[in-house]
């Protein structure tokens, strides 16, 4: 291409959003007031963390050091490589949908299909944990709530209650969001400045290799420091997300590393180690050996809260990433229609009818679960991010993270290996199920395009989510050419996710036959496609991650 000047097709830097990204009810969405960068700030903050709520595992697993250290460490690995593409392709794709419009627009729309299905289960799963928990919490102030009949009508309470707050409006969800996370911090200050003089530094270092029970410390490290992508879901939902999303994930990392880390040091060196007690809610007790009872009783008051606050959250990102789903004619248009208050009304009730269904699940089969599902999405969105840079450079990126192909690809490696690895401590029960689902999204897609095409249900008509760069005046024979390049790099590029997914599978020796099921769905060369992936696996690293 050259010097020449370039312009983007469908996703085009002058326009706030893309052509191929308007939405149904253009009316409803353009009256709408939008988010502003502190309730997006206080959004992201519950969707990865809440506070040190959960946090107390790591101790208990891995002693003091390991804790402070791992908190310190894994948001460099995991975190801030997350943030970053998030970074990028919320700012290159600002529309509902999120993640969904990135690896379709790097990888087709099945595979945005896949990315969807993956993530919303994903997501629906980790929203069941928080009625769950905020019961927890709220059974040591009434025990009637502990089990029985009480428990399970106060959990359908609770979350049809929270459903509505959520159907209310996000700009609601955005305000509530802010004044949870004041709330929920408070105490931890309080708590630090009166644990200042009880602090012994050299109980940070307690450390004991032998006894670490690693797989529950990295669990607990993942579990906390990830969905930083999900707030991308409801970008068309932000105000300049160009400028917005990068300063709200930077704003959003540094605060949740700080009220990790803060209370984790405050906790393990202001009272004697007892690594056995360190279990969730335990914060609360050394809150009341510092600072008395009525500080453990705000602990405890901040913990109820944060858990509204993440269900909140997670019910915004997963309704809205639907509802971008049916504004691309993924899912039938009624998904893409908005309440009065301008929120995803089927994309609620799905949500809120997933997290009812999974909340009888265990909180250790719950997270398992999740995690896997998660890591299957976060391997396609890191390939979707690498492939967008090679085939797209050009790309309009009002924020690009300022690395090159090469860099860009060793940032992600690590934080793919991590993936694989959390996929491998993963139970066979765990990944059977997972398996299973996947499958049941393979098999969905299809029947939806086959219904979209009989008329059974009615969809929005949008071409697929693209980016092309192309010259500003092609002549005849290079504007041909265009055709003919773009047409092999969609037909071959669907290949590469299915690959990357069967190296992270390859880590389990697990055969699941995708291979044969995708072969039927699509029409390129298979030897022309082999080729390409071999070149670009061998430019991008890829390689190295199996």
């Amino acid at each position: 291409m050259g010097d020449s000047p370039v312009e983007v097709r469908e996703v085009q830097a002058a326009s706030p959003e893309p052509p191929s990204l308007m939405v149904a009810d253009l009316h409803c969405k353009n009256h709408l007031p939008k988010l502003g960068l502190l309730p997006l700030v206080a959004l992201i903050f519950y969707e990865v963390s809440g506070g040190p709520f959960g946090v107390e595992a790591a101790v208990k697993a891995g002693g003091p050091l390991l804790s402070i250290l791992g908190f310190l460490i894994f948001p460099f690995i995991w975190s801030i490589p997350e943030a970053l593409v998030t970074a990028e392709l919320s700012t290159a794709f600002p529309a509902n949908g999120g993640y969904v419009l990135w690896i379709s627009a790097a990888f087709g729309r099945f595979w945005g299909f896949q990315e969807g299905w993956c993530k919303w289960i994903s997501g629906v799963a980790d929203n069941a944990l928080y009625p769950v928990l905020f019961l927890d919490y709220f059974k040591r102030v009434v025990p009637m709530f502990a089990d029985g009949h009480t428990r399970l009508i106060a959990l359908l309470v609770l979350t049809i209650l929270l459903t509505y707050l959520n159907y209310r409006g996000l700009t609601i969800v955005g305000i509530t969001a802010v004044c949870l996370t004041g709330f929920s911090l408070l105490p931890f200050l309080v708590m630090t400045f009166m644990a200042i003089p009880k602090i012994r530094p050299k109980r940070w270092s307690s450390v004991n290799l032998k006894t670490v029970k690693w797989r529950a410390y990295f669990n607990t490290l993942f579990w906390n420091l990830n969905y930083w992508d999900s707030a991308s879901t409801l970008a068309g939902e932000i105000d300049n997300p160009q400028e917005s999303f990068p300063k709200a994930l930077l704003w959003a990392i540094l605060l949740v590393i700080v009220a990790y880390v803060v209370p984790l040091m405050v906790g393990t060196g202001a009272i004697p180690l007892d690594d056995s007690k360190w279990e969730d809610g335990y914060f609360a007790e050394v809150g009341l050996q510092i600072g008395g009872s009525f500080l453990k009783w705000w602990i405890e008051v901040a913990a109820l809260l944060a858990n509204m606050g993440l269900f909140e959250a997670e019910m915004s990102s997963d309704s809205f990433q639907l509802l971008g789903m049916g504004e691309q004619g993924m899912l039938p248009k009624v998904f893409a229609k908005r309440s009065k208050h301008g929120t995803p009304m089927l994309g609620i009730i799905f949500s809120a009818c997933g997290v009812l269904f999974l909340a009888w699940m265990s909180f250790e089969e719950i997270v398992e679960f999740l995690n896997f599902l998660y890591c299957i999405g976060m391997i396609l969105e890191f390939a979707a991010f690498i492939w967008l840079r090679w085939s797209q450079p050009d790309l309009a990126r009002p924020y690009r993270v300022p690395l090159g192909l090469v860099g860009v690809t060793l940032m992600s490696m690590p934080a793919t290996t991590l993936l694989i690895l959390v996929m491998c401590y993963a139970t066979w029960r765990t990944i059977v199920i997972s398996i299973g689902l996947q499958i049941l999204g393979i098999m969905t897609y299809p029947f939806l395009e086959h219904a979209k095409a009989k008329g059974w249900m009615e969809f929005i008509d949008q071409k697929p989510v693209q980016a092309i760069p192309v010259s500003a005046d092609p002549g005849p024979s290079s504007a041909s050419e265009s055709d003919d390049s773009e047409a092999r790099l969609h037909s071959q590029v669907h290949y590469l996710p299915l690959l990357v997914f069967s190296l992270s599978m390859h880590s389990k020796n697990v055969d699941v036959g995708l291979s044969g099921a995708y072969s039927k769905c699509t029409e390129p060369s298979l030897e022309d496609a082999l080729t390409e992936i071999v070149r670009v696996l061998v430019t991008v690293g890829l390689i190295g991650m199996g």
